[in-house]
């Protein structure tokens, strides 16, 4: 058993990842499903379509390495965070789609809670604030919306999970309730100092505890799949939510350690160690992982739209056909005309969680184009990164890294690459391997294992590929970065 398999379940589709005992990627299997949006500012999946694509993922990328389940020696597990499931625990079947993380639904809760003075207590306990983001009062509109969901609840009939608990539920044919501490952490629910879901928060929302998972470190035993999925069981030792399992594979051990994965959204986590640091600019405290029992923790911003606005370009104006041709069009754009593209599609996040916000285009003229859409929408994700970490420095008292180490899609473009070093004045370190959600997840299963090393050697095997240098003119830097507040400042006005 030489083998270890991730399961990278996203927002827009699943990957299985066949790692090495080299912790070299071997093989790759990747099915996108459908969203849905049943209302304005509503995003769901259907439950089915998350679990369907994680054995088919799972299946395909063995086959393609030629191996079979006994070569298999773990499987971890990371997914999107927040995004919130109901099931029925003698059926299996969900009461409901499933809630994905960027939802909105929930807002005027959110705003009432904050009116009753509540975000405090929510900060203290959890590290979060109140906004749709969590999981927390998207479970709470299930069960006020769904005909006797709390009644169950309170019965015992039902079970609440985020994507994590909801695909170890399947793999392990309902033996398994279980999350990990990282996901439980983004649930609004969980008390992230005295790592146990919280009394408080529960009463708050009417959250019958009898619906929770049983919360585990993040390499752990979450039990073994049912034999006839992949020929025999395999069991399950790893779990991370996608965020967190992106720290663990690009290696931020040491506190000062920052990592920004650009996905579907872009999340900036710097790791601040043993202790939570309270932000007093509005960005969340978290649990970084937990292994052993000990928690380390990280101050996290989260950026709703990054990947998600060049998805934008292509299926919403139909200005391009794939990804790639961002870069091109961005190259030959005008850099005279400043248009600016605040993506607030969903809300803007850190450091401003103004949930009611919706995107703007500031600076057209009648010579913009299809080249000034993709530009603006590229430097789009560097500005609000910069939001990010200008947040984090003046939270964080142990002084950061002076480089930012990045993975994700969005990461491959040298050009969003090299503007995200010029905004920030600060080097930009891309590695070998981009697939550092999916490493971190393996790496999880596979030291539990006894397959992978220990973290301080795990951290000798990261490996730069291309570092970003600031080629920018400060001035110019800083006459940019002004134009974007502007350009939120009247966003949030409008």
């Amino acid at each position: 058993m030489t083998h270890i398999l991730a399961i990278d379940q996203g927002t827009t589709s699943t990957r299985a990842i066949l790692f090495g005992a080299d912790l070299r990627v071997v093989a790759v299997a990747q099915e996108e499903f459908p969203q849905h949006y049943p209302a304005s500012g509503w995003v769901e999946h259907d439950p089915s379509d998350l679990w369907s694509t994680t054995a088919a993922t799972a299946r395909a990328a063995i086959e393609k390495a030629g191996k079979h389940a006994a070569d298999i020696a773990a499987i971890g597990i990371t997914n999107q965070r927040e995004t919130t499931l109901v099931w029925d625990r003698a059926t299996g079947k969900p009461i409901h789609n499933a809630i994905v993380w960027q939802d909105r639904r929930t807002a005027e809760t959110c705003q009432a809670l904050k009116a009753a003075g509540h975000e405090a207590a929510v900060t203290e306990t959890t590290g979060l604030l109140l906004d749709p983001y969590f999981s927390g009062t998207k479970l709470k509109w299930i069960l006020d919306h769904v005909e006797g969901a709390r009644d169950r609840a309170i019965r015992g009939e039902l079970a609440f999970g985020t994507v994590d608990s909801w695909l170890v539920w399947n793999l392990t044919g309902g033996r398994v309730h279980a999350t990990d501490a990282t996901n439980a952490a983004r649930t609004m629910l969980y008390d992230i100092r005295q790592g146990r879901w919280s009394e408080a928060m529960c009463e708050m929302l009417d959250i019958p505890a009898e619906i929770l998972p049983e919360v585990r470190d993040c390499a752990a035993d979450f039990g073994v799949t049912r034999a006839d999925l992949f020929g025999r069981e395999i069991p399950i030792l790893g779990i991370a939510g996608d965020q967190q399992a992106a720290t663990i594979g690009q290696a931020c051990f040491r506190p000062g350690m920052m990592k920004s994965t650009y996905g579907t959204g872009c999340f900036a986590l710097l790791n601040t160690g043993t202790d939570p640091v309270a932000s007093q600019n509005r960005l969340l405290t978290t649990i970084a992982y937990q292994l052993d029992g000990q928690r380390t923790y990280a101050l996290e911003g989260s950026i709703f739209i990054a990947g998600a606005v060049v998805q934008w370009l292509r299926d919403g104006l139909r200005l391009i056909r794939s990804a790639s041709e961002t870069q091109g069009l961005a190259e030959a754009a005008d850099p005279g005309q400043g248009v600016v593209l605040v993506p607030a599609f969903t809300g803007l996040g850190a450091p401003y969680w103004r949930p009611d916000c919706r995107g703007a285009v500031f600076g057209l003229t009648r010579n913009s184009g299809p080249e000034e859409f993709a530009r603006a929408a590229l430097e789009s994700v560097g500005y609000q990164t910069r939001d990010l970490l200008e947040a984090m420095t003046a939270d964080w008292a142990g002084g950061g890294d002076t480089a930012l180490r990045v993975d994700g899609g969005m990461s491959a473009s040298d050009w969003a690459m090299q503007f995200l070093a010029d905004i920030l004045g600060a080097q930009v370190d891309r590695p070998r391997v981009l697939e550092t959600t999916a490493m971190g997840a393996a790496w999880l299963a596979g030291q539990r294992a006894g397959l992978y090393p220990g973290m301080d050697e795990f951290a000798r095997t990261w490996a730069l590929e291309k570092s970003f240098v600031p080629t920018m003119a400060p001035d110019a830097r800083e006459a940019r970065y002004a134009r974007w507040t502007r350009a939120v400042a009247a966003t949030q006005a409008f």
